[in-house]
């Protein structure tokens, strides 16, 4: 990665072009949701993670140098670090949830019933195949395909966040207030699908969907820190983007085992984007965060 000097007008520009796109196409899938293509809202949702390296292209910036090549060799320890620590983190947040709300553990497949109908439920036990395994077929595709898979999508939004974004934030603000200030925009890029489909949250809890927004910027705050010191111990975009793609396989893991309305409590878990099952996820981050301190301490 080149030495980054923080360009103002291209920084603007790229907020437009990314917050541009993204709104429009958030806008296209709330309508999509209100008119039943609820498939086809989650695979246009899908395209909106390339906003942000359009951004970088139609801001002037350029994707070269953002560290293209892998380096296995180099980079094993860190790769692994990305590929399986979504999971163990999601599994442990959701274990605190459940520990606190034991009630709203539910393996009978009703988050399952919500999201596809009882007819999906039904059409899978006919082929043999019970709930609960399918829950272990999906953690088994957590940590084999599904953080490559997801990280081909997931490049799209590391190469802007982390790899222009952030070094320039962290040029002008310092790394640890360039970070917090990445983040937030980061989770302000969410918000209409946070506001017009209850994206993550729902829509029934106390305060929406500002609070919603709050919390999400909460966990992006926490999931940028961790991305970008990714990047910078691997000098490598795709390690952030296996990271991204394999939080995103295991977020939905947790919902599949919970009742399916839990009101306000949404807003702490049990997916990893909650304020109390995310606390692995927050922890990790504050560690990272004092430990970059004491380093520029040091200095």
């Amino acid at each position: 990665m080149d030495k980054t000097e923080f360009n103002k007008s291209q920084v603007i520009k790229y907020l437009i072009v990314t917050f541009g796109i993204a709104y429009t196409i958030q806008i296209v899938v709330w309508l999509l949701y209100n008119s039943g293509y609820t498939m086809i809202g989650q695979w246009v949702m899908a395209v909106m993670m390339f906003a942000p390296m359009t951004g970088v292209l139609l801001s002037g910036g350029k994707l070269n140098g953002m560290g293209w090549k892998p380096h296995i060799r180099q980079n094993w320890k860190t790769i692994l670090i990305a590929w399986f620590s979504p999971l163990i983190l999601t599994a442990i947040g959701a274990g605190l949830y459940f520990t606190v709300f034991p009630s709203h553990f539910d393996l009978s497949g009703s988050y399952f019933i919500e999201m596809g109908g009882e007819d999906a439920l039904k059409q899978m036990e006919e082929q043999g195949l019970s709930y609960p395994m399918l829950i272990l077929i999906s953690s088994i595709v957590c940590i084999t395909y599904a953080p490559i898979f997801n990280m081909l999508v997931a490049v799209g939004e590391e190469s802007g966040w982390r790899g222009f974004l952030y070094p320039q934030l962290k040029t002008k603000f310092g790394k640890r207030l360039g970070c917090i200030i990445g983040g937030i925009i980061w989770g302000l890029w969410h918000c209409p699908l946070i506001w017009l489909i209850g994206y993550e949250y729902g829509t029934d809890y106390i305060g929406f969907p500002i609070v919603g927004m709050l919390a999400f910027c909460v966990i992006t705050v926490a999931l940028g820190i961790i991305c970008d010191w990714l990047y910078e111990r691997s000098k490598c975009i795709w390690i952030p983007s296996i990271f991204h793609g394999a939080f995103n396989a295991a977020a939905t893991i947790p919902l599949c085992i919970t009742i399916a309305n839990t009101g306000s409590m949404r807003l702490l878990g049990s997916a990893p984007n909650g304020l109390l099952a995310g606390l692995p996820f927050i922890i990790l981050a504050l560690v990272l965060f004092i430990k970059s301190k004491s380093k520029e301490n040091a200095k």
